[in-house]
């Protein structure tokens, strides 16, 4: 008669309570991971950053001019800040800010004059600070600025002036188109003059 094996002990391979249990809570752990690694629907659609050329810092911000002290005498009056504008100038990526001043005098037309101001650290300070590094028109040339602005690296403005000692200082005679380039590590000016006529 043929000898039929003993069946193995599967007492051990029974499902139990507890087995499901454990199974549950792995089961539970994969999918708690899987959603947590899966990437934002706002991230995944938006568009990832390119390194190179087109991808840059974000710039520092334009000198405030009125945080400055300008070079500029006003025998005890106060300055004032006329007009401003902002752009890079040097082409370094960096805005510097272009600010037209003259002393706040209460009467009359004191003139103006325009300087450069950048940020950056001084000799001896502590901490980056506008300052003025050029000045574009000297407040001894007894010139008015307006509609100051800095376009394509180049600072431009409206100056306007005197023929005569005779002429008003409230009816200016003289209209001139100012530009100003940063070129070979200064500035150069170029004015367009107009006839003398009241302005």
């Amino acid at each position: 008669m043929p000898h039929t094996p003993a069946a193995p002990d599967q007492a051990h391979t029974r499902t139990r309570p507890v087995h499901w249990t454990a199974t549950a809570v792995a089961l539970g752990a994969v999918v708690a991971a899987a959603a947590f690694l899966q990437p934002d629907p706002a991230a995944a659609s938006a568009p990832r950053a390119v390194a190179g050329p087109e991808a840059r810092p974000a710039t520092a911000p334009a000198p405030d001019p009125a945080a400055v002290t300008y070079p500029l005498d006003c025998h005890g009056v106060p300055q004032r800040v006329i007009a401003s504008a902002q752009g890079d100038l040097d082409g370094d990526g960096r805005p510097e800010t272009v600010a037209a001043v003259r002393c706040d005098a209460g009467s009359g037309t004191p003139p103006h004059a325009v300087y450069v101001l950048t940020t950056g650290p001084a000799a001896g300070a502590a901490a980056a600070t506008p300052r003025v590094v050029a000045t574009l028109l000297e407040a001894g040339a007894r010139k008015t600025v307006t509609d100051l602005a800095v376009r394509d690296h180049t600072v431009t403005a409206t100056l306007l002036g005197y023929s005569s000692p005779e002429i008003p200082r409230y009816a200016p005679d003289l209209k001139q188109q100012a530009k100003w380039r940063w070129t070979g590590g200064k500035f150069s000016q170029e004015l367009t003059d107009s006839a003398a006529k009241r302005v």
